[in-house]
């Protein structure tokens, strides 16, 4: 059967799958990424996994993968196939594609932005598979972004399109770890709601999915932490959608596992803010941690059919 390998590699864990033609996942299996152990071992483990999935899918496919597609976080120059910076995983300009190729034998290796590679999928066959213009915003650790067009995801000039987490929502608010004061992530992350809340209410080990069941009960310090993410998220999102008029805002992430305690107050401050604006769709992303590796899939197979969507044609 013939099949591409698939690699999402994050901070702690790597995520991989063996995914058929038609984006269906054969074969999956998990590892950590050892980050503890350094920047080279985390490359050793992500080539060694590689070759396990190509060995695996040979044995039970009676041939090996076509191509490899692989996301990972931080700067990506997709087109030179090197992962140029990471902080969390520590590592600068790691020829990653080379790297793959030369231990695989040859096959052809993609290479995308983790958060690009995530919202590719989410645009083809998840939550905006019938939109011509979405933006996808995952809410974790910090808030990025992918801008969908007709099945692509636009990388930008330098790579670095999509970075919403980095529009400054509350001037000379605080501090982030860019050189910027009030950056939305600051406000609006998985992470800063988990801060605001164990300040909040005392506990240092509360999070983000405690608050939201606090708000749920009607714990009015929770409302309050909640409302400020909210504004400030909706702050950030009107003035996207000022820019780039998607037609379906997909929100995804740790966040959005709240459900409509978060959608349910984020569409009415997204509301209140358009004026001229057209009001996108605000959905939830539909694939879960498997966005990754099922969009890692998608960008091997257009490698095959020698199909650039990860861009924009000029």
């Amino acid at each position: 059967m013939r099949h591409v390998i698939a690699l999402d590699v994050g901070g702690t864990g790597m995520k991989a799958a063996l995914v058929g033609a038609d984006g269906e996942l054969l074969h999956q299996a998990r590892r950590p990424t050892g980050r503890e152990r350094g920047p080279d071992a985390v490359v050793d483990g992500i080539l060694d996994f590689a070759a396990e999935l190509r060995a695996y899918g040979e044995q039970r496919f009676g041939g090996p993968a076509s191509a490899v597609g692989v996301a990972v976080p931080g700067i990506v120059d997709e087109d030179l196939g090197v992962a140029a910076y990471a902080a969390n995983l520590g590592w600068r300009d790691v020829p990653l594609r080379r790297l793959l190729t030369e231990r695989l034998g040859g096959l052809p290796v993609a290479l995308g932005h983790d958060v690009r590679t995530g919202g590719l999928a989410e645009g083809r066959i998840g939550a905006g598979k019938d939109a011509d213009r979405f933006l996808f915003v995952p809410l974790g650790t910090g808030i990025a972004g992918a801008i969908g067009i007709d099945g692509r995801v636009e990388a930008g000039a330098h790579g670095f399109a999509g970075e919403i987490g980095h529009i400054v929502v509350r001037p000379g608010g605080t501090p982030c770890p860019c050189g910027q004061h009030g950056c939305l992530e600051r406000f609006a992350s998985a992470a800063a709601v988990s801060e605001a809340w164990a300040a909040a209410c005392g506990d240092p080990a509360a999070d983000a999915a405690d608050c939201a069941k606090a708000v749920a009960s009607g714990d009015p310090n929770a409302v309050r932490v909640w409302q400020d993410a909210v504004a400030a998220l909706a702050d950030g999102l009107v003035t996207a959608l000022t820019l780039l008029d998607p037609r379906t805002l997909i929100i995804g992430g740790g966040l959005a596992e709240a459900g409509e305690t978060l959608f349910t107050p984020l569409r009415d401050a997204v509301r209140r803010r358009v004026t001229f604006q057209r009001l996108p769709s605000i959905v939830p992303a539909a694939l879960g941690d498997t966005a990754g590796c099922l969009g890692a899939g998608l960008l091997a197979w257009d490698l095959l059919d020698h199909t650039d969507r990860t861009e924009v044609s000029p």
